[in-house]
């Protein structure tokens, strides 16, 4: 993975009056991402008059500014100071990780899904079973150990309100990647785990989607009454740089959380973590097993 480290030059853009855009990458990598956050994280310390908001992305950022209070010349040039910086610091995060039960193969997506099989590339059998085939597994657990084997950073947050895309955390080549329906279809049940193209997401809400769906988590990622204290600072659960450990459970378990969460008892786990780059880079295995094992020892 020593390719993923190598620096290629960021293209800069705007749009109309009041938004810098920051490619940095052409593709996602952990590497790219990185920069995004740490460019973000470093730009947002300044507290610069006249920045508005700042959205990392997968391999990007975007910048809103109001060039009556700062110059845009002024403005691209803090940043590229701070970007060339970045590049000279090793990236590492401070992070928290998350665990996030599924219910894979439920009831829910399956029946949704038999409603959108002309849509799909694979009108026979269901997203799971399409998603198996595609990469020779044999069997639901096969998949299961597949998904929940390695960890998931959360890449950014976006699309509808809530809604994590979450990167696999191990070599390209043995990352799970589907292509999305042929058409989206026009209902996904909320709190679906989703997957499309390289990444993995879960819809905060329910509504329109085009990702294979493989299960549906009893936990709500998106409270805007902020009943639980996971949402005390925020109404939606995840923030990129997150790391997120998928856990299988059954229907009996699946419904007991959900009524739990209903009540508004404590049903999220999460512990801090140290993440990073180099280090994964290095030996993404051995760092995946200490991270997943922060949780065993919480």
């Amino acid at each position: 993975m020593a390719e993923q480290t190598a620096r290629r030059a960021s293209r800069y853009s705007w749009g109309a009056d009041e938004h810098l855009v920051v490619q940095i990458d052409e593709e996602m990598s952990l590497a790219a991402n990185f920069r995004a956050m740490a460019i973000s994280k470093a730009l947002a310390a300044q507290n610069l008059a006249g920045i508005q908001d700042i959205c990392p992305a997968n391999a990007s950022l975007l910048i809103r500014f109001d060039p009556d209070r700062l110059e845009p010349e002024k403005l691209e040039n803090i940043v590229r100071t701070i970007e060339d910086e970045v590049v000279y610091h090793e990236l590492a995060l401070r992070t928290r990780l998350l665990e996030i039960p599924v219910w894979y193969g439920d009831p829910f997506t399956r029946e949704v899904g038999a409603k959108f099989r002309d849509r799909h590339q694979r009108p026979q059998g269901s997203d799971l079973e399409y998603a198996m085939a595609e990469l020779g597994l044999s069997s639901l657990d096969e998949f299961v150990e597949r998904h929940c084997g390695s960890p998931w950073l959360v890449s950014m947050v976006g699309f509808v309100a809530g809604l994590p895309f979450m990167f696999q955390m191990v070599e390209r080549q043995r990352q799970i990647e589907l292509p999305k329906y042929l058409r989206p279809r026009t209902e996904t049940p909320k709190l679906t785990l989703g997957h499309g193209g390289c990444f993995a997401c879960i819809y905060s809400v329910k509504g329109a989607g085009g990702y294979q769906m493989f299960g549906i988590t009893p936990l709500p990622i998106y409270d805007p009454r902020q009943r639980h204290e996971a949402f005390r600072d925020s109404m939606v659960l995840f923030r990129p740089g997150d790391i997120v450990k998928f856990r299988p459970i059954g229907q009996a378990e699946y419904h007991e959380l959900e009524a739990a969460a209903e009540r508004g008892e404590d049903v999220y786990r999460s512990v801090p973590v140290d993440f990073e780059l180099n280090d994964f880079l290095a030996d993404p295995d051995a760092c995946n097993a200490r991270l997943l094992g922060a949780l065993d020892v919480d």
